[in-house]
């Protein structure tokens, strides 16, 4: 029996039906955030949702019957199991903001689709390489913020007036939003400020941030080499098995051979 349910639930097409029965259950939560379509099919939409959820929770129990004490060891079957575990928890009373959670079911596909499992282990790999970039990119909006605070602050009070107030501005520079209207409010007063603007860009959008996509990329490329070496493995230790059997083969047909001599 347990066979069975591992051979059910590795097969593809179930596979498929979970993602399928993930990608409505999606839809029907956005749905629900329509007044028009829950007034004329919230009935139909609640079903979807609970068949949805009962739907999750077999498969979790499957998986629990078939992995039992392996289950708890694979991070991905407690994520599952705290996402689907929150739409069982009341909403009424101060745990109504759990019932918005349940769009976290669409999470799901992170666990059921091996391309995004893939990326999301890069992103975990890339962790710590994106950490010391994150100190670093703190540095040099806390070292500018300072600069700016300290230049422009009487200038341009509203941007520059306050070191948090100074982070925020920064921060809002890097991303590129309206930069250029923060800097022209600058340069009324001090035409020279585009330096300093030009050298924080530079060292910000072109420099750091490129950093975080070279450290995802060599994890990616990592997470990848490491799955060609496991297949590689793979490949050759069935490759070792069917020259065994091959030889074994010759070795029985000889002695076949043998025997009718005899």
């Amino acid at each position: 029996m347990r066979e069975r349910t591992a051979a059910l639930l590795s097969h593809p097409s179930f596979q498929r039906f979970i993602v399928g029965v993930i990608l409505l259950n999606a839809g029907t939560l956005g749905l629900e955030t329509v007044p028009a379509v829950v007034a004329s099919h919230g009935h139909l939409l609640t079903a979807v949702d609970h068949a949805a959820l009962y739907i999750f929770a077999a498969e979790m129990l499957a998986k629990l019957y078939v992995e039992r004490s392996r289950f708890v060891r694979d991070p991905w079957n407690i994520f599952d199991t705290l996402i689907v575990a929150i739409a069982f928890v009341p909403h009424s009373g101060g745990l109504s903001v759990l019932r918005s959670l349940r769009i976290l079911r669409a999470l799901r596909l992170l666990s059921v689709v091996p391309s995004l499992r893939r990326v999301v282990s890069a992103l975990l790999r890339a962790m710590p390489g994106m950490s010391s970039i994150v100190v670093l990119l703190a540095l040099v909006l806390y070292v500018a913020a300072v600069m700016a605070t300290k230049l422009y602050g009487d200038s341009a009070p509203e941007r520059f007036g306050s070191l948090p107030t100074s982070l925020f501005t920064l921060y809002q520079t890097m991303t590129g939003d309206d930069w250029g209207n923060i800097a022209r409010d600058v340069m009324n007063t001090h035409p020279s400020a585009w330096i300093f603007f030009t050298i924080f860009i530079l060292v910000c959008t072109f420099v750091v941030l490129n950093l975080f996509m070279a450290v995802v990329v060599n994890a990616m490329d990592e997470e990848n080499a490491e799955e060609r070496a496991a297949i590689e493995d793979t490949t050759a230790h069935t490759q070792r098995i069917l020259d065994e059997l091959a030889e074994l083969r010759k070795e029985v047909a000889a002695l076949r051979r043998q025997d009718v001599m005899d």
